[in-house]
């Protein structure tokens, strides 16, 4: 339940510069020491959450821990945040996320370390400032990250198309964390392409947001359409450059 992945989005990548996170080829940065964003799922073998559940709630951890004032730094208009400095070091490079999995007494060790739980429906999803790719708190470095798999007993409830979506790749299959570590990589594509009067009104709502994979026809027009894609690097689970997942917000449909 891992995802290495190294989001390449397609707006702007052409001619950016190279300290945007829009590029798409490789930089000095990249050879700089890499950091990653942890996730760790709260799963309990008798009361796991849904699949579409987990998703929403990683996505929403992502937003969440981007928007915190421990995140921020003092041109965001506040003081230098305790996690603004590890935060800078993992969006100047490549935005990688781990998704680990944790039940009963190693959840409750997870949840004592600096970080935010975001609850969805029934998941619990904590996320933690980001860490060096070699340099993992022993409490998360332990825990699973793959062999468990979600399910949605039910097929989940049409996304709300008034509000943010992020669209999944139906001709591509991932396990639920690699799908979650790809949700959160897609709302945060939308965050950066939103402006400050846009995070705070998403912010301010809940991060409201839905998860929801279209037909082919759909996924065509929605590649083409201009909204912030992900493209996986290929470290794990799928081809380089897979399309992953489209990120769809009201404000950023063209």
């Amino acid at each position: 339940m891992s995802s290495d992945s190294i989001p390449e989005p397609v707006p702007a990548a052409s001619g950016a510069p190279a300290d945007s996170p829009f590029r798409t080829e490789p930089t000095a940065r990249d050879e700089a020491p890499q950091f990653v964003l942890p996730l760790v799922v709260h799963l309990e073998k008798t009361d796991p959450p849904a699949r579409n559940d987990a998703l929403v709630t990683a996505a929403r951890a992502v937003l969440t821990i981007l928007s915190d004032p421990r995140s921020l730094g003092e041109d965001e208009g506040v003081g230098e945040g305790e996690w603004a400095q590890a935060m800078r070091d993992w969006q100047d490079a490549r935005i990688r996320k781990v998704v680990r999995r944790a039940r009963g007494a190693e959840w409750r060790k997870a949840s004592t370390l600096p970080g935010i739980t975001v609850t969805g429906e029934h998941a619990e999803v904590r996320v933690y400032p980001p860490v060096p790719l070699d340099g993992w708190p022993k409490e998360l470095a332990k825990l699973q990250v793959s062999g468990t798999d979600l399910t949605d007993p039910e097929p989940p409830a049409a996304p709300d198309t008034a509000g943010p979506v992020l669209w999944l790749n139906p001709e591509v299959t991932m396990s639920a964390g690699k799908t979650m570590a790809q949700a959160g990589h897609g709302a945060q594509l939308a965050w950066w392409e939103l402006s400050e009067t846009e995070r705070k009104a998403w912010r301010e709502a809940g991060f409201p947001l839905s998860v929801a994979t279209p037909d082919a026809a759909r996924w065509s027009e929605l590649t083409a359409s201009g909204l912030p894609v992900v493209r996986d690097a290929g470290f794990t689970e799928v081809a380089p450059g897979s399309c992953t997942v489209v990120a769809d917000h009201p404000a950023l449909r063209r």
